[in-house]
């Protein structure tokens, strides 16, 4: 039953990771991601059922249009793999349990998101309002099947913390985050409210300190510079999916050490 599970969600993965592509490339555009159907952007040609299976169609039409032979970008099948991959990983993470629906719906706009930002530098409200809509929703279910509504309450309290900590460094320094990054910290407080606020503080810390390193190396590479844009939103949406799948152990002993030092207990058992 538990490698059944797996395999259900992998398959999902890999058809939640096609739509994702359909929405990466229409949503910043302004178009519907349900009309018309999928269609080569250069010779307009629809694309057949037989050419629309993730990953083994991209490779089977030898990564070009079959009508015009225009290259498939790979975005396509690494958004696809990395969808089921994760999507895996979040069913190994919360097993079958209430949560886990939750964690899928926020991993895929997630990594919607992340493509945006990282091709066209935007973060599509488009994209933050519905998966923060059907995120809440999820755990709001949760909370109704497992009686815990003071996670429900601490969830909320995060997205409205996260939406507000960023809005005050954009309202103080607008030229370090864009808006849309204040709308992505409300939804990763939301998605990782659930789970405690350290893991929200990690996600963050992660995020942010991964963003500092790959500048930090670009520069020191002579590819940038320190006004050199770069998409932050990618950086925080690898910390939160960090953050849900092995925070655990950070924030478990960084909660313990905090406890030490409130009790006054020692930290460690050193020779007298």
């Amino acid at each position: 039953m538990r490698i059944a599970l797996f395999v259900v969600i992998g398959l999902l993965g890999l058809a939640v990771g096609s739509f994702l592509n359909v929405a990466v490339s229409r949503v910043p555009a302004g178009l519907s991601v349900a009309r018309p159907r999928s269609a080569c952007p250069r010779c307009a040609t629809p694309i057949a059922l037989r050419d629309n299976i993730p990953i083994v169609s991209w490779f089977l039409l030898g990564r070009r249009c079959r009508a015009c032979r225009v290259p498939i970008p790979a975005r396509y099948p690494l958004i696809e793999a990395l969808t089921a991959l994760l999507f895996v990983a979040m069913a190994l993470r919360f097993g079958r349990s209430e949560t886990l629906p939750a964690a899928l719906v926020f991993t895929a706009g997630l990594l919607a998101l992340a493509a945006c930002d990282a091709e066209q530098f935007l973060l599509p409200r488009r994209l933050i309002y519905p998966t923060l809509a059907l995120t809440a929703a999820c755990l709001l279910v949760a909370a109704a099947a497992t009686g815990q509504w003071h996670r429900l309450g601490v969830t909320a309290a995060c997205g409205v913390g996260g939406f507000a900590a960023f809005f005050a460094l954009h309202w103080v320094r607008p030229t370090w985050l864009g808006f849309g990054d204040v709308r992505l910290a409300g939804l990763l407080g939301t998605g990782l409210g659930w789970l405690g606020p350290s893991y929200v503080v990690f996600a963050v810390l992660a995020g942010s300190g991964a963003g500092l390193l790959v500048g930090t190396a670009l520069m020191a590479m002579g590819r940038a510079t320190r006004h050199t844009r770069l998409p932050f939103g990618v950086f925080l949406v690898a910390g939160a999916i960090a953050a849900t799948l092995i925070g655990a152990p950070v924030v478990h002993w960084y909660e313990t050490v905090s406890d030490l030092n409130a009790t006054g207990a020692p930290l460690t058992t050193g020779r007298p």
